[in-house]
């Protein structure tokens, strides 16, 4: 490294130029997705605030105030950052520093001991019992109709839904296996587009309504007809949900074609992630147990779904005390 001048002493490094380092040579492992936050975190925020101030330098102090001015008004944005953007960019920068400190170029962790802004939870909106029946019939028929009838009713991540593939799919045991997700969507010609797994690495096997799996069905028959249309301009591609010649959906085209769904039944603020948080709720409220539908989502664990979806749990405490209350008032 000295002979080829690549080489740069510990003492003399930057932050900017240690960040170069871990980027490049560290982030190997991440999903294409994940780096290319990071990237843009590190470019955008860390760099012009903190990249020329030497690496053994940095002290928790300065990482403090640079936190506390990304949530205040400046030059260049009228409002802070919200707190989620902030703890976003405090994780790159903290992962990068504790790179350094295993290395050996730092000796502690600088950012362990900064206080973040508290990140208040959003409040959930899924779509009410009349906002889905407008919703279906808004959609039926049109280009999509399949693909967000299937997310609604098998809460489905965005990525998971693009990236399910035929042979995930089981007509006969009447299942759907999600395995991967699509992790890249850069162009209308599905440039870019990759699989790779769940978002926890964990495959699930879920079995939708008949319904869904009846749709399916039809899509699959749909497909095949369309593929023999356009011949050889059909792209080699296994996925349930394509273009018009085979190729990879884009989530910009998916998500426009939702947004203007769910603004004709008058919830423009709905987000394609609350099909999900609709089919949780769905599915809490109609007596499925918590353990089932948090396997159904592929989430980590079951305390994790009760303390997301407390507003179904809720109404389901308030009918048992309504029915306790009713037993209670026969035997006394």
């Amino acid at each position: 490294a000295i002979d080829s001048g690549t080489y740069i002493q510990p003492s003399k490094q930057t932050l900017g130029q240690w960040l170069d380092v871990w980027e490049k040579t560290y982030l190997s492992g991440v999903k294409p997705r994940t780096r290319a936050i990071y990237a843009d975190n590190i470019r955008l925020h860390i760099k012009p605030a903190l990249g020329a101030v030497r690496l053994e330098a940095l002290n928790t102090h300065e990482i403090q105030q640079f936190y506390n001015a990304m949530g205040e008004p400046s030059r260049t944005r009228k409002a802070g950052l919200a707190p989620k953007t902030i703890k976003d960019i405090h994780g790159v920068l903290h992962k990068a520093l504790r790179q350094a400190v295993e290395i050996g170029y730092l000796r502690f962790n600088p950012a362990d001991a900064c206080k973040l802004p508290r990140v208040e939870r959003k409040e959930l909106a899924p779509l009410d019992d009349a906002q889905i029946t407008a919703f279906l019939q808004t959609i039926k028929g049109s280009r999509f109709e399949t693909l967000l009838t299937v997310t609604l009713f098998t809460g489905m991540r965005e990525g998971e839904v693009l990236g399910l593939t035929w042979d995930n799919v089981n007509f006969k045991a009447g299942t759907v296996t999600i395995s991967k997700q699509a992790l890249l969507h850069e162009s209308e010609a599905g440039g870019g587009f990759q699989l790779g797994s769940t978002k926890n690495g964990k495959s699930r096997t879920i079995a939708p309504a008949s319904a869904v799996m009846a749709l399916l069905k039809q899509h699959k028959g749909e497909q095949a007809k369309q593929r023999l249309k356009v011949g050889k301009l059909w792209g080699n591609t296994a996925l349930v949900f394509t273009d018009e010649i085979g190729r990879p959906l884009t989530k910009a085209t998916v998500y426009r074609a939702f947004k203007k769904a769910a603004a004709e039944i008058g919830r423009p603020d709905a987000r394609f992630h609350d099909l999900r948080h609709t089919f949780a709720t769905l599915a809490l409220q109609n007596g499925v147990d918590v353990k089932t539908v948090s396997s159904m989502l592929g989430h980590y664990d079951a305390g994790f779904t009760l303390r997301t979806y407390t507003h179904a749990t809720r109404q389901k405490q308030d009918e048992a005390a309504q029915t306790m209350g009713s037993f209670m008032a026969q035997v006394m």
